[in-house]
This record gives C-alpha cells, structure tokens and sequence, in this order.
C-alpha cells in the first residue's frame, strides 16, 4: 500500500492523499484582485489529483505584496473574487488552502521576469518598505527599509487577523501564515534583519515573539475545526545551521502551544550570502529533525518532484505531506503518474470521476 495515497486527516480536515500543491507566486493580479488566469490556473491544478492546493502568497496590506501583481486580502472585494477560487478548488476534490502573509523588506519589487528588483525610487508603483529594522536585504533588493514602531507591529498583526477572517468566509479551509523565505514573519526571527533592542529584537524569546503573537491573534479569528498551518525557514545554509536549526524547532514547539497544526519546512532566504546546497528533497532530512524535534506534522517541498523521493519521504516518516510544485505546473495530472509509478492498482482512482470514467472505460493498452 502507497504511503503516498494514504488519506491525511488534521482537525475535520482530511485530505485524499500526501500530496500537496504549495503556494506559487503569479503576479498576475490587478490591485489585488483574481483575475481570469487565477480562475483557470487553480481549478486545472486542482482537477488533477492532488489532496491540497494552497492559493499563492496573498498580501494582507497594500504594503506587504512583493509585487503590484501580488494577490491581497486587505479587502472585502479581494474576498468576494477570491470565493470562487476556494469553491472550484473544493469541486475538483481538494481541500482549499490559502497563504496569507506581508513581504517586509523584500516588498515594492518587480516582478521576477521584469527584473526581480527594488522598484525604482521615482516609480509610481512602488511604496515604502518595512521591517524589524532598517536593514537592506542587499543584492538586487538594496532598498533600506523603515523600522518598524510598535503602532506598527501592533497594525500589521491585526492586518493579519482581517485577512485571516476573510479567508474564512471566503471559503478556505486550510489557512497557512507566511513566515519564511526572508519576509516579514522571517525578518523578525532573523539575526540578518532583526538588531532591535526592545521587546521584538535581541534574544530567542523576542525575536520570536511578532510570530507567537501573530499565530495566537489568528487563531482567535479561524475556526478551531480547521488547520492552521506556517511556512517558516528554519535553516539559512550560513555556517551557523546547527544553532539556527535548534532555535526554529524552540520557536515551532512554542507555536504549537499557541494552536499552530503544521510546520511548511523551508530555507530562510534571509541573507544573499547563503551556500544553499541545492539538490532533489535536500531538505527532506531536515523537516524530519523538525517533525521529531517539536512532535509536530510537517511538509515541505524543495526537489521533491520525482514520485519515488514523495513515497519515501512520508513512508520514512519524514514528512506527512509533500509539496510539489513546479512538476505540477509541467504536468496538473502528476498525482496519475506518481500513482502508476509507485505501483497504485487502478491509479486513476486519484482523478475525479469523470475523468476516471474515460481513462478506465476506453483504456487502450
């Protein structure tokens, strides 16, 4: 029996398989709002098989989008065009999981084919950048931000709260917070970004302390039924991974008393001097250090794009879900052929019925 095609049941959730479709940037949106292309992308990314499909990263304040094509939920509007997006998720047989976050230091940018770049200065499009300190990320993203004051950390929390509540009426039935990848949540926790000297900055404790109260204000908005879930970067590839691993396993254990379900495993991208090694599921290993460490499920993606690697990793017991993305975007029917491949009987099962009915009906070996 396929590990891989085992259900995965968290809260009153329960997904039909192990696998994942991660949050994927589009930058296609106009002020925020879904347009034609997200109402075609998400349900063909859904009908093929997977278990769940996260809604890419979704800003929860004009300020927090990477880009002026980012998605957003600092709206009703945005809400109300973003509803069909769960539902057709939903119809196609899996659970709808959506990404909120804020992009901090690494905002008002241009989109990756357009230059992966700071805006310039005198850019209408662009806008003031913030983060825990003002510190410049550095390489293409030179751009020295505002820090943070309270008035604002206290602002931005509750940004995430009104989006976390728009995304539960919307729809969504998995919620995960974006706390990686070099973004604001990220900032905080990062000695790269972070050199406050008040309550948010300094030590382990304070450093983690806008994520515990960030996860504990949204927990007070989204159902209890429901997963609550992050994506947070608990190693940098810097020469210091065995410390920064210890301190993100502390920071996962504390988030989990405050009601975190599931840890997304990923880099912290906080520095563009990382040596990241990269190579298939290379981080694989490390999520089960996580997974041990906090007793907590977890996913993560990164290389984990052949079948064989996503069977392995959630037999092993290193992951419980897999996040494959972009083979998904090569192939939306990837789940029928990790089925063929890893020797499930009849794997068009994994397909919804109607398009299980003609592939079994008029099969021609």
């Amino acid at each position: 029996m396929s590990a891989l095609f085992q259900p995965f049941k968290l809260k009153d959730v329960t997904l039909r398989n192990r696998i994942a479709i991660p949050p994927m940037c589009q930058y296609m949106a106009t002020d925020g709002v879904v347009n034609d292309w997200h109402r075609v992308h998400y349900p063909a990314l859904a009908r093929g098989g997977a278990g769940l499909v996260v809604v890419e990263a979704t800003a929860v304040s004009p300020e927090g989008r990477i880009t002026p094509a980012c998605l957003g939920l600092w709206n009703d509007a945005q809400a109300d065009a973003l509803a069909p997006i769960a539902a057709s998720i939903k119809a196609a047989g899996a659970v709808p999981g959506i990404q909120i976050g804020h992009a901090g230091r690494k905002a008002s940018a241009n989109r990756p084919w357009e230059g992966d770049d700071h805006l310039a200065a005198d850019d209408a499009r662009g806008w003031e950048t913030l983060s825990p300190s003002a510190i410049a990320f550095g390489a293409n993203l030179p751009r020295v931000p505002r820090e943070m004051t309270l008035e604002d950390i206290a602002r931005v929390r509750a940004d995430f709260v009104a989006a976390a509540r728009r995304a539960r009426d919307a729809g969504f039935e998995w919620l995960e917070l974006h706390f990686a990848h070099g973004y604001l949540g990220q900032s905080f926790f990062s000695v790269y970004a972070n050199r406050r000297e008040d309550a948010y900055g300094g030590s382990l404790e304070n450093r983690s302390r806008f994520l515990l109260e960030t996860l504990a204000a949204v927990r007070e908005v989204w159902p209890e039924n429901l997963p609550l879930t992050a994506r947070f970067g608990v190693i940098e590839y810097d020469g210091r991974d065995e410390e920064t691993l210890a301190e993100s396993i502390e920071l996962t254990r504390k988030l989990k008393r405050e009601g975190l379900d599931l840890l997304s495993v990923s880099v912290g991208f906080s520095t563009p001097e990382a040596n990241i090694p990269w190579a298939p599921a290379f981080l694989v290993p490390i999520a089960g250090q996580v997974r041990r460490g906090a007793a907590l499920p977890v996913a993560s993606a990164w290389g984990i794009d052949k079948p064989s690697i996503a069977e392995a990793s959630v037999r092993d017991g290193r992951l419980d879900l897999v996040m494959v993305g972009r083979a998904h975007l090569a192939n939306p029917h990837w789940p029928l052929q990790a089925a063929r491949a890893v020797g499930v009987e009849r794997p068009t099962w994994v397909l919804p019925a109607p398009y299980a009915h003609w592939l079994e009906r008029y099969r021609v070996e």
